[in-house]
Protein backbone atom coordinates (compact mmCIF):
# COMPACT_ATOMS: atom_id res chain seq x y z
CA UNK A 1 0.00 0.00 0.00
CA UNK A 2 1.32 3.43 -0.93
CA UNK A 3 1.36 6.12 1.77
CA UNK A 4 1.36 9.88 1.19
CA UNK A 5 1.92 12.87 3.40
CA UNK A 6 -1.30 14.57 4.45
CA UNK A 7 -0.88 18.15 3.30
CA UNK A 8 1.59 20.21 5.32
CA UNK A 9 1.47 17.78 8.25
CA UNK A 10 3.91 15.00 9.09
CA UNK A 11 1.12 12.39 9.05
CA UNK A 12 1.46 9.62 6.47
CA UNK A 13 -1.84 8.16 5.27
CA UNK A 14 -2.59 5.30 2.87
CA UNK A 15 -3.80 6.37 -0.56
CA UNK A 16 -7.05 4.53 0.17
CA UNK A 17 -9.24 5.33 3.16
CA UNK A 18 -12.20 3.14 4.15
CA UNK A 19 -15.39 5.16 4.50
CA UNK A 20 -17.88 3.85 7.03
CA UNK A 21 -21.06 5.71 6.07
CA UNK A 22 -22.39 2.24 5.19
CA UNK A 23 -22.21 1.24 8.87
CA UNK A 24 -25.49 1.31 10.75
CA UNK A 25 -28.26 2.11 8.28
CA UNK A 26 -29.88 4.22 10.98
CA UNK A 27 -32.35 6.08 8.73
CA UNK A 28 -33.81 5.85 5.24
CA UNK A 29 -31.06 7.98 3.67
CA UNK A 30 -28.23 5.89 5.08
CA UNK A 31 -30.04 2.57 4.55
CA UNK A 32 -29.64 3.29 0.83
CA UNK A 33 -25.87 3.37 1.48
CA UNK A 34 -25.78 0.19 3.57
CA UNK A 35 -26.64 -1.34 6.94
CA UNK A 36 -23.39 -2.99 7.98
CA UNK A 37 -23.43 -4.15 11.60
CA UNK A 38 -20.56 -4.92 14.01
CA UNK A 39 -19.74 -8.48 12.94
CA UNK A 40 -19.41 -7.70 9.23
CA UNK A 41 -17.78 -4.33 9.99
CA UNK A 42 -15.11 -6.13 12.01
CA UNK A 43 -14.38 -8.49 9.09
CA UNK A 44 -14.10 -5.54 6.70
CA UNK A 45 -11.80 -3.62 9.06
CA UNK A 46 -9.54 -6.67 9.25
CA UNK A 47 -9.49 -6.96 5.44
CA UNK A 48 -8.45 -3.30 5.23
CA UNK A 49 -5.71 -3.74 7.82
CA UNK A 50 -4.33 -6.76 5.99
CA UNK A 51 -4.15 -4.67 2.81
CA UNK A 52 -2.33 -1.82 4.58
CA UNK A 53 -5.38 0.46 4.78
CA UNK A 54 -5.46 1.74 8.37
CA UNK A 55 -7.30 5.02 7.65
CA UNK A 56 -11.03 5.03 8.51
CA UNK A 57 -13.49 7.87 7.91
CA UNK A 58 -16.81 8.49 9.62
CA UNK A 59 -18.93 11.41 10.92
CA UNK A 60 -21.22 12.14 13.84
CA UNK A 61 -24.25 12.44 11.53
CA UNK A 62 -23.72 9.10 9.77
CA UNK A 63 -26.77 7.16 10.95
CA UNK A 64 -27.08 9.51 13.94
CA UNK A 65 -23.86 8.29 15.54
CA UNK A 66 -24.30 4.58 14.77
CA UNK A 67 -21.44 4.58 12.26
CA UNK A 68 -19.03 5.89 14.89
CA UNK A 69 -20.28 3.35 17.45
CA UNK A 70 -19.86 0.40 15.08
CA UNK A 71 -16.43 1.60 13.93
CA UNK A 72 -15.31 1.91 17.55
CA UNK A 73 -16.42 -1.66 18.30
CA UNK A 74 -14.89 -3.03 15.09
CA UNK A 75 -11.53 -1.46 16.02
CA UNK A 76 -11.40 -3.15 19.43
CA UNK A 77 -7.77 -4.08 20.03
CA UNK A 78 -6.64 -2.23 16.89
CA UNK A 79 -6.98 1.41 17.93
CA UNK A 80 -3.24 2.07 18.18
CA UNK A 81 -2.78 0.87 14.58
CA UNK A 82 -5.63 2.93 13.12
CA UNK A 83 -6.04 6.49 11.89
CA UNK A 84 -9.59 7.68 12.61
CA UNK A 85 -11.21 10.61 10.82
CA UNK A 86 -14.55 11.98 11.94
CA UNK A 87 -16.53 15.17 11.40
CA UNK A 88 -18.94 17.65 12.96
CA UNK A 89 -20.98 20.73 11.95
CA UNK A 90 -24.28 19.39 10.58
CA UNK A 91 -27.41 19.15 12.79
CA UNK A 92 -27.19 16.51 15.51
CA UNK A 93 -30.42 16.69 17.49
CA UNK A 94 -33.02 19.45 17.89
CA UNK A 95 -32.37 23.05 18.83
CA UNK A 96 -30.38 25.92 17.30
CA UNK A 97 -27.15 25.06 19.17
CA UNK A 98 -27.02 21.44 18.02
CA UNK A 99 -25.47 22.37 14.71
CA UNK A 100 -22.70 24.53 13.32
CA UNK A 101 -19.07 25.14 14.25
CA UNK A 102 -19.54 27.14 17.43
CA UNK A 103 -17.47 26.39 20.54
CA UNK A 104 -20.67 25.20 22.21
CA UNK A 105 -21.47 22.65 19.51
CA UNK A 106 -17.93 21.45 18.75
CA UNK A 107 -17.04 20.81 22.37
CA UNK A 108 -20.19 18.75 22.78
CA UNK A 109 -19.69 16.83 19.52
CA UNK A 110 -16.06 15.97 20.22
CA UNK A 111 -17.01 14.43 23.55
CA UNK A 112 -19.83 12.49 21.91
CA UNK A 113 -17.61 11.20 19.10
CA UNK A 114 -14.89 10.12 21.53
CA UNK A 115 -17.44 8.16 23.55
CA UNK A 116 -19.04 6.52 20.52
CA UNK A 117 -15.65 5.66 18.99
CA UNK A 118 -14.42 4.30 22.34
CA UNK A 119 -11.20 6.30 22.12
CA UNK A 120 -9.57 9.22 23.89
CA UNK A 121 -8.32 11.00 20.75
CA UNK A 122 -9.36 11.67 17.16
CA UNK A 123 -6.58 11.59 14.55
CA UNK A 124 -8.17 13.85 11.91
CA UNK A 125 -11.12 16.08 12.85
CA UNK A 126 -13.09 17.70 10.02
CA UNK A 127 -15.47 20.59 9.89
CA UNK A 128 -18.07 18.81 7.76
CA UNK A 129 -19.13 22.08 6.15
CA UNK A 130 -18.52 25.81 6.56
CA UNK A 131 -20.62 27.59 9.19
CA UNK A 132 -21.32 31.10 7.92
CA UNK A 133 -23.07 32.11 11.13
CA UNK A 134 -20.19 31.51 13.53
CA UNK A 135 -17.11 33.76 13.52
CA UNK A 136 -14.26 31.86 11.88
CA UNK A 137 -12.02 32.93 14.77
CA UNK A 138 -14.31 31.16 17.26
CA UNK A 139 -14.20 27.92 15.28
CA UNK A 140 -10.44 27.96 14.76
CA UNK A 141 -9.63 28.88 18.38
CA UNK A 142 -11.86 26.02 19.56
CA UNK A 143 -10.12 23.59 17.23
CA UNK A 144 -6.71 24.79 18.38
CA UNK A 145 -7.78 24.20 21.99
CA UNK A 146 -8.87 20.67 21.08
CA UNK A 147 -5.47 19.94 19.57
CA UNK A 148 -3.68 21.43 22.58
CA UNK A 149 -5.80 19.27 24.89
CA UNK A 150 -4.78 16.10 23.04
CA UNK A 151 -8.34 15.18 22.05
CA UNK A 152 -7.64 15.96 18.38
CA UNK A 153 -4.36 15.53 16.51
CA UNK A 154 -4.90 17.07 13.05
CA UNK A 155 -7.51 19.44 11.62
CA UNK A 156 -9.28 19.30 8.28
CA UNK A 157 -12.07 21.06 6.42
CA UNK A 158 -14.71 19.51 4.19
CA UNK A 159 -16.89 20.96 1.44
CA UNK A 160 -15.49 24.48 1.83
CA UNK A 161 -15.43 27.10 -0.91
CA UNK A 162 -12.05 28.54 -1.86
CA UNK A 163 -12.54 31.70 0.20
CA UNK A 164 -13.79 29.71 3.21
CA UNK A 165 -10.60 27.69 3.25
CA UNK A 166 -8.22 30.54 2.47
CA UNK A 167 -9.72 32.82 5.15
CA UNK A 168 -9.41 30.01 7.68
CA UNK A 169 -5.78 29.35 6.77
CA UNK A 170 -4.92 33.05 6.93
CA UNK A 171 -6.47 33.47 10.38
CA UNK A 172 -4.71 30.37 11.68
CA UNK A 173 -1.41 31.81 10.48
CA UNK A 174 -2.19 35.24 11.92
CA UNK A 175 -2.91 33.95 15.41
CA UNK A 176 -0.52 30.99 15.46
CA UNK A 177 -3.32 28.42 15.69
CA UNK A 178 -3.22 24.92 14.27
CA UNK A 179 -4.28 24.99 10.61
CA UNK A 180 -6.30 22.77 8.33
CA UNK A 181 -3.89 20.28 6.74
CA UNK A 182 -6.49 18.55 4.58
CA UNK A 183 -9.72 19.22 2.74
CA UNK A 184 -12.24 16.42 2.23
CA UNK A 185 -13.89 17.12 -1.11
CA UNK A 186 -16.10 15.59 -3.76
CA UNK A 187 -14.09 14.85 -6.90
CA UNK A 188 -14.71 12.28 -9.62
CA UNK A 189 -14.54 11.83 -13.37
CA UNK A 190 -18.16 13.02 -13.60
CA UNK A 191 -17.53 16.26 -11.67
CA UNK A 192 -14.11 17.93 -11.87
CA UNK A 193 -14.95 21.34 -10.39
CA UNK A 194 -12.43 20.67 -7.60
CA UNK A 195 -9.74 21.43 -10.17
CA UNK A 196 -10.98 24.98 -10.83
CA UNK A 197 -10.25 26.67 -7.48
CA UNK A 198 -9.67 24.20 -4.67
CA UNK A 199 -6.90 22.17 -6.29
CA UNK A 200 -4.76 25.25 -7.10
CA UNK A 201 -5.38 26.46 -3.53
CA UNK A 202 -4.33 23.07 -2.18
CA UNK A 203 -1.14 23.14 -4.23
CA UNK A 204 -0.28 26.66 -3.10
CA UNK A 205 -1.12 26.17 0.58
CA UNK A 206 -0.13 22.49 0.90
CA UNK A 207 -3.59 21.25 1.82
CA UNK A 208 -4.04 17.58 1.03
CA UNK A 209 -7.15 16.38 -0.74
CA UNK A 210 -9.17 13.54 0.78
CA UNK A 211 -11.68 12.51 -1.88
CA UNK A 212 -15.22 11.46 -1.06
CA UNK A 213 -17.55 9.64 -3.47
CA UNK A 214 -14.84 8.88 -6.07
CA UNK A 215 -17.39 6.80 -8.00
CA UNK A 216 -20.00 9.59 -8.04
CA UNK A 217 -22.34 7.78 -5.62
CA UNK A 218 -21.90 4.50 -7.51
CA UNK A 219 -22.48 5.89 -10.98
CA UNK A 220 -18.96 4.80 -11.95
CA UNK A 221 -19.22 1.43 -10.21
CA UNK A 222 -19.81 -0.54 -13.41
CA UNK A 223 -23.59 -1.06 -13.23
CA UNK A 224 -24.62 1.93 -15.33
CA UNK A 225 -24.73 1.72 -19.12
CA UNK A 226 -25.89 3.90 -21.98
CA UNK A 227 -29.59 3.46 -22.92
CA UNK A 228 -30.31 1.41 -19.80
CA UNK A 229 -32.38 2.39 -16.73
CA UNK A 230 -30.58 3.08 -13.46
CA UNK A 231 -30.11 -0.11 -11.40
CA UNK A 232 -33.04 -0.33 -8.95
CA UNK A 233 -30.72 -1.22 -6.04
CA UNK A 234 -28.46 1.82 -6.58
CA UNK A 235 -28.20 4.73 -4.14
CA UNK A 236 -29.34 7.07 -6.90
CA UNK A 237 -32.54 5.09 -7.48
CA UNK A 238 -33.20 4.73 -3.73
CA UNK A 239 -32.72 8.42 -2.98
CA UNK A 240 -29.52 8.03 -0.96
CA UNK A 241 -27.10 9.71 -3.33
CA UNK A 242 -25.04 12.60 -1.89
CA UNK A 243 -24.35 13.71 -5.47
CA UNK A 244 -27.47 15.28 -7.07
CA UNK A 245 -28.44 13.93 -10.46
CA UNK A 246 -28.76 17.50 -11.73
CA UNK A 247 -25.00 18.14 -11.45
CA UNK A 248 -24.09 15.21 -13.70
CA UNK A 249 -24.00 16.07 -17.42
CA UNK A 250 -25.78 13.10 -19.01
CA UNK A 251 -23.98 13.06 -22.38
CA UNK A 252 -20.57 13.56 -20.76
CA UNK A 253 -21.43 10.85 -18.23
CA UNK A 254 -22.07 8.24 -20.90
CA UNK A 255 -18.96 9.29 -22.83
CA UNK A 256 -16.98 8.71 -19.65
CA UNK A 257 -18.58 5.28 -19.22
CA UNK A 258 -17.74 4.33 -22.82
CA UNK A 259 -14.11 5.34 -22.28
CA UNK A 260 -13.92 3.48 -18.96
CA UNK A 261 -15.30 0.35 -20.66
CA UNK A 262 -12.65 0.60 -23.37
CA UNK A 263 -9.82 0.95 -20.86
CA UNK A 264 -11.25 -1.84 -18.70
CA UNK A 265 -11.08 -4.15 -21.73
CA UNK A 266 -7.49 -3.08 -22.38
CA UNK A 267 -6.26 -3.49 -18.80
CA UNK A 268 -8.37 -6.26 -17.31
CA UNK A 269 -9.32 -3.97 -14.43
CA UNK A 270 -12.86 -3.01 -13.50
CA UNK A 271 -14.50 0.30 -14.37
CA UNK A 272 -14.53 1.28 -10.69
CA UNK A 273 -10.85 0.47 -10.22
CA UNK A 274 -9.90 2.61 -13.21
CA UNK A 275 -12.00 5.56 -11.97
CA UNK A 276 -10.28 5.41 -8.57
CA UNK A 277 -6.83 4.93 -10.07
CA UNK A 278 -7.33 8.02 -12.26
CA UNK A 279 -7.97 10.10 -9.13
CA UNK A 280 -4.80 8.83 -7.48
CA UNK A 281 -2.76 10.37 -10.29
CA UNK A 282 -4.15 13.90 -9.73
CA UNK A 283 -2.25 16.70 -7.94
CA UNK A 284 -2.96 17.30 -4.20
CA UNK A 285 -4.76 13.96 -3.72
CA UNK A 286 -3.52 12.36 -0.49
CA UNK A 287 -6.19 9.68 -0.08
CA UNK A 288 -9.36 8.44 -1.76
CA UNK A 289 -12.25 7.24 0.40
CA UNK A 290 -13.65 3.92 -0.76
CA UNK A 291 -16.90 2.51 0.51
CA UNK A 292 -18.37 -0.97 0.31
CA UNK A 293 -21.60 -2.66 1.26
CA UNK A 294 -19.89 -6.03 1.57
CA UNK A 295 -16.49 -7.70 1.65
CA UNK A 296 -16.50 -8.51 -2.09
CA UNK A 297 -16.96 -4.85 -3.04
CA UNK A 298 -14.27 -3.86 -0.55
CA UNK A 299 -11.69 -6.28 -1.97
CA UNK A 300 -12.41 -5.06 -5.50
CA UNK A 301 -11.90 -1.42 -4.47
CA UNK A 302 -8.69 -2.27 -2.62
CA UNK A 303 -7.31 -3.58 -5.92
CA UNK A 304 -7.42 -0.04 -7.34
CA UNK A 305 -3.79 0.43 -6.26
CA UNK A 306 -0.50 -1.26 -7.10
CA UNK A 307 -0.76 -0.38 -10.80
CA UNK A 308 -1.51 2.69 -12.90
CA UNK A 309 -3.45 3.43 -16.06
CA UNK A 310 -1.07 4.71 -18.70
CA UNK A 311 -0.45 8.35 -19.53
CA UNK A 312 -2.32 7.86 -22.80
CA UNK A 313 -5.31 6.31 -21.00
CA UNK A 314 -5.34 9.13 -18.47
CA UNK A 315 -5.44 11.64 -21.33
CA UNK A 316 -8.41 9.84 -22.88
CA UNK A 317 -10.28 9.99 -19.58
CA UNK A 318 -9.38 13.67 -19.22
CA UNK A 319 -10.80 14.44 -22.64
CA UNK A 320 -13.95 12.36 -22.10
CA UNK A 321 -14.72 14.09 -18.79
CA UNK A 322 -13.76 17.66 -19.70
CA UNK A 323 -16.54 20.27 -19.54
CA UNK A 324 -16.55 24.06 -20.03
CA UNK A 325 -15.62 26.04 -16.94
CA UNK A 326 -17.62 28.88 -15.43
CA UNK A 327 -16.51 32.49 -14.91
CA UNK A 328 -13.88 33.59 -13.89
CA UNK A 329 -12.01 30.39 -14.78
CA UNK A 330 -12.67 30.49 -18.53
CA UNK A 331 -11.47 34.10 -18.54
CA UNK A 332 -8.30 33.26 -16.60
CA UNK A 333 -7.51 30.43 -18.99
CA UNK A 334 -7.22 32.88 -21.85
CA UNK A 335 -3.76 33.78 -20.50
CA UNK A 336 -1.91 30.68 -19.37
CA UNK A 337 1.29 32.65 -18.81
CA UNK A 338 -0.36 34.48 -15.93
CA UNK A 339 -2.51 31.57 -14.81
CA UNK A 340 -0.72 28.28 -15.50
CA UNK A 341 -2.84 25.15 -15.40
CA UNK A 342 -1.94 21.74 -14.02
CA UNK A 343 -0.04 19.56 -16.54
CA UNK A 344 -3.05 17.39 -17.43
CA UNK A 345 -4.79 20.36 -19.11
CA UNK A 346 -1.99 20.94 -21.61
Amino acid sequence: MEYRQLGASGLQVPVLCFGTATFGGGNDFFKAWGSTQVEEATRMINVCMEAGVNFFDTADVYSNGLSEEILGKALTGLRSQAIISTKATFPFGPGPNNQGSSRFHLMRQVEGSLKRLNTDYIDVYHMHGFDGGTPVEETLRTLDDLVQSGKVRYLAASNFSGWHLMKSLALSEKYGWKRYVAHQVYYSLTNREYEWELMPLGLDQKVGGIIWSPLAAGRLGGKYRRNQPFPPDSRVAQGGSPVPQAVVNEEVFYTILDTLDEIAAETGNTVAQIAINWLLQRPTVSSVIIGARNEEQLRQNLDSVGWNVTTEQVKRLDLASDVPTIYPYWHQRQNLTLNPLPPFYK
